[in-house]
């Protein structure tokens, strides 16, 4: 009977005794390894670790606790590859459910800095930098962002799936994305599900609401498709030039508002797990929406710190899209015929 209780005893022991995970550190690695799989630069990952660090410390009397560096890695890590979970916490050397467990606090750590690094131009100096950098694209004027939505497939949730199934019959978080000439991200929207109508996003973002209030000064304006109603702050192509002048028009509106689609492109090359490559979220709408705000903060960390674009540039699944078909305001039509008639 003494045997079978030291036995039991020992069993316990066993069951009790941890195993640690050589963890490399991977900051050690080369710029062109660490950009390959991570995105960034080793000064920049250093950089951003340090920012996050006060968020993402935490207290513990065990040893072995995960160095904030393997949490940020593994995090930036997954949303380059969009991999499973498993194969992203081998190569970090920690378990997949301590991966698991970090993730939401690295996501939400990296949101927070969302005001620092994505802003939409609303002072004066900042809107002349950048109508001047897309002047430079067809000398269209006055522009001061391009706006487009694109679709993030996410897995089936498991309440009101229907609201999140798009027109090509999938499940998606629907994100609103303005940008400047260098794709920048200016505005970044990734709340609303699938079934929602581009111009509905606008109407009800607080961009949309200031812009609509008059918060932008003199002639600047937004580029959009056809999808959206033509506003005073917001200039739409002609849906059928007749004049050489109005295809003119149509012509540079088309190339400057195409700086958008290839920010989204870019965006999607960059992080994988936003891109169908990467196949779908399978989280659910909230968490996949943190993973999306995050991506888009590390794009303009990315971009403002010149990281090469050499990334594979995805091009964006077009859904077709039906014109806007309301009348817009005499202002906003005569607005776009002295567009038209510079050209």
């Amino acid at each position: 009977m003494a045997d079978l209780a030291l036995l039991e005893d020992m069993h316990a022991a066993l069951r009790r005794e941890r195993v640690f995970l050589d963890r490399r550190d991977l900051l050690m690695e080369s710029d062109e390894w660490l950009l390959s799989r991570f995105r960034l630069p080793r000064h920049l990952l250093v950089q951003l670790c340090e920012d996050l660090e006060p968020q993402l410390r935490r207290e513990t009397r065990r040893s072995h606790a995960i160095p904030v560096p393997v949490m940020v890695l593994s995090t930036l890590g997954f949303l380059a590859t969009g991999t499973f979970q498993r194969e992203i916490s081998d190569r970090s050397g920690i378990s997949q459910p301590t991966f698991s467990r970090t993730l939401p606090a690295v996501l939400a750590a990296i949101k927070s800095l969302s005001r620092r690094y994505i802003q939409f131009p609303f002072d004066d100096g900042q809107q002349s930098i950048i109508k001047r950098e897309f002047y430079r694209i067809a000398e269209y004027p006055n522009v001061v962002g391009a706006i487009d939505c694109t679709h993030v497939r996410i897995k089936a949730p498991s309440t009101n799936d229907y609201a999140f199934i798009n027109r090509k019959n999938y499940h998606s978080i629907n994100v609103q994305i303005i940008c400047d000439a260098k794709l920048t991200i200016l505005n970044m929207v990734a709340r609303w599900p699938g079934g929602t109508h581009d111009s509905f996003i606008l109407q009800n973002s607080s961009v949309g609401i200031k812009l609509r209030d008059g918060a932008l000064q003199g002639r600047s304006h937004l580029l959009g498709d056809k999808g959206y109603p033509l506003t005073e702050y917001l200039v739409t192509p002609l849906a059928n030039p007749a004049t050489e002048q109005e295809r003119r028009f149509n012509t540079a509106h088309i190339r400057t508002r195409s700086t958008v689609e290839r920010c989204i492109g870019l965006l999607k090359g960059r992080w994988l797990c936003l891109g169908s490559a990467g196949g779908a979220l399978l989280y659910s709408p909230q968490k996949s929406c943190d993973i999306i705000l995050a991506s888009g903060v590390l794009h303009n960390i990315a971009q403002g710190n010149g990281v090469p674009d050499d990334v594979q540039m995805l091009l964006e699944e077009r859904m077709p899209r039906e014109p806007w078909l309301a009348q817009p305001h005499m202002r906003a039509v005569q607005r776009r015929q002295e567009l038209v008639d510079r050209f």
